[in-house]
């Protein structure tokens, strides 16, 4: 990850409302959520939740998908994981016992490990 890919996904976190829906999302897993669920769980007003969900897309923390009349929003593990590594990756000055943290791969419900 480049240092300017990072700063604009810290960036993009350093906003109460964006962590909390950021972490919601991580922890409702690769089916992501609604939009309308998302929006009840954090009670904000939904232009706020869209400017919100904004800064997380260009960041690109989170992805969407149209399901018919539901935008669903997925957190996106794998620019998650890359910030985490890119924060991690000189930890501890390289010792062997100190490394970057391990990766988040979530599976879909159901799906066998």
């Amino acid at each position: 990850m480049k240092t300017r890919t990072a700063l604009a996904a810290l960036g993009a976190l350093s906003h109460e409302s964006r962590l909390s829906a950021f972490r919601a999302l991580v922890q409702a897993g690769p089916d992501g959520l609604a939009v309308g669920e998302l929006r009840e769980l954090l009670d904000l007003p939904p232009a706020t939740l869209s400017a919100h969900l904004n800064v997380l897309r260009a960041a690109a923390l989170v992805r969407d998908e149209r399901e018919g009349r539901v935008i669903r929003v997925r957190a996106n593990y794998l620019q998650m994981n890359a910030l985490v590594a890119y924060l991690t990756e000189n930890c501890c000055a390289g010792a062997a016992d100190c490394g970057p943290a391990a990766t988040c791969t979530p599976k879909k419900k159901g799906a066998r490990a």
